[in-house]
């Protein structure tokens, strides 16, 4: 009978031979879990980042003291993820615990059903001073690299996050059947790092990585994780030109996800005259991805929000992109700038107003995004020449 490491390499290669590349997915629930494989994920990685993910804190919790990070993952996983999954589930080790015995507890890692471990929380993330007085106390990166060891002699799999190329060829020596280049934190929504590398350098650094990868080892899976890569054109930008068989992801399957999506959901419900929420739900599930996309997310989003305050700043955070390049990129594809289609779609549409219902002037301007009226009377008449209420008088006179 062949071991979970055999069977699941051999499941993976099967799967890079079919699809060309593989997708892992960090979780820290059951639903995230469940509905990543039905889209086609490869495998699981339950993480007690994951699971902080969840509660809606950042997953730099699963580096504090909250909780032991090893319990928190049996529990969880144990419940929601080992008992329906069909694909390989891994387990975030913290192999640094001072409370367990690393060889004792990867076999009850074993017994338990998970196919392999991944080496998370790793002291990769951590630098500095900090880093330096760790390792003075014994608690270092060489114990996740023991944890891989063990784990690949016991006949699980193993997934091996990495920084640098000397950990690349620790992990392989050590038995690693993917090596997993990690990029940081990763960027993007309410609660990613602040802080992150271009695409370009990290693409750089992977290919550095493979390159002592394939020297090694030709055949070791290679993948990608976090930093700047969270959209599918990344991946794809990633993947031109160097030797990556995968990429996994966690904030970008659960975390970033959610936050886009629950606020429009329950904004439908609020405002239920809203007939335009399916299409632009649509268009975040199917993905952001062309420039055209971007014009037109943005286009419809001024159309369902034009009574509210809206920013160039807050459609950027929307979309993950800099508030600059959006503002370059609309005024290229649309001949005027982002602030001038604004104010004349508010102004068109309060022209509507006027010509279908009667209202008060202040009313029209609230329902266009204008509290102050005089406001709105002093750019109407910038644009159409003459102030609202001249503009009813003429309009009635025309009829």
């Amino acid at each position: 009978m062949k071991d979970r490491k055999e069977e699941t390499l051999l499941y993976l290669k099967r799967q890079m031979k079919i699809n060309k590349h593989i997708i892992g997915v960090a979780t820290g629930s059951g639903l995230t879990a469940k509905y990543a494989e039905k889209g086609g994920a490869d495998f699981i990685l339950a993480l007690s980042s994951g699971r902080f993910r969840q509660m809606g804190v950042s997953s730099l919790a699963a580096f504090l003291p909250f909780t032991n990070s090893n319990d928190l993952v049996m529990n969880y996983a144990l419940k929601e993820i080992i008992p329906s999954a069909k694909v390989p589930v891994l387990f975030g080790l913290s192999a640094t615990d001072p409370t367990i015995n690393l060889q004792l507890y990867i076999k009850l890692i074993k017994e338990k059903g998970f196919s392999g471990i991944n080496n998370y929380p790793t002291i990769g993330l951590i630098d500095g001073r900090f880093r330096e007085a760790l390792e003075e106390q014994g608690i270092s990166y060489e114990q996740e690299v023991t944890a891989i060891r063990i784990a690949s002699s016991l006949g699980l799999f193993t997934v091996a996050f990495v920084f640098n190329e000397r950990q690349a060829i620790q992990m392989i020596e050590a038995g690693a059947d993917i090596i997993c280049v990690h990029l940081g934190l990763t960027v993007g929504g309410v609660l990613g790092a602040k802080q992150i590398q271009s695409l370009q350098s990290s693409k750089r650094k992977a290919a550095n990585i493979f390159e002592v990868c394939n020297e090694i080892n030709p055949h070791v899976i290679k993948m990608i994780y976090g930093g700047p890569v969270n959209k599918p054109i990344d991946v794809q930008f990633m993947y031109d030109g160097i030797d990556a068989n995968g990429y996994i992801g966690g904030s970008v399957f659960e975390r970033i996800p959610a936050e886009q999506m629950i606020p429009y959901v329950t904004q439908s419900f609020k405002q239920a005259n809203d007939v335009k929420y399916e299409e632009l739900i649509q268009k975040f599930i199917d993905g952001i991805s062309t420039q055209d996309d971007y014009i037109d997310f943005m286009k419809k989003y001024i159309g369902l929000h034009y009574s509210e305050p809206i920013t160039l700043n807050e459609l950027a955070g929307i979309m993950n992109l800099s508030r600059s390049y959006l503002s370059t990129l609309f005024k290229k594809e649309m001949g005027i700038s982002f602030t001038t289609y604004l104010i004349d779609y508010r102004i068109n549409r309060a022209i509507e107003i006027l010509q279908e219902k009667s209202l008060t002037l202040n009313m029209v301007a609230e329902l266009v995004g204008y509290s102050n009226y005089a406001q709105f009377s002093k750019i109407f008449k910038s644009r159409k020449g003459v102030s609202p209420s001249e503009y009813i008088k003429t309009n009635k006179k025309t009829k």
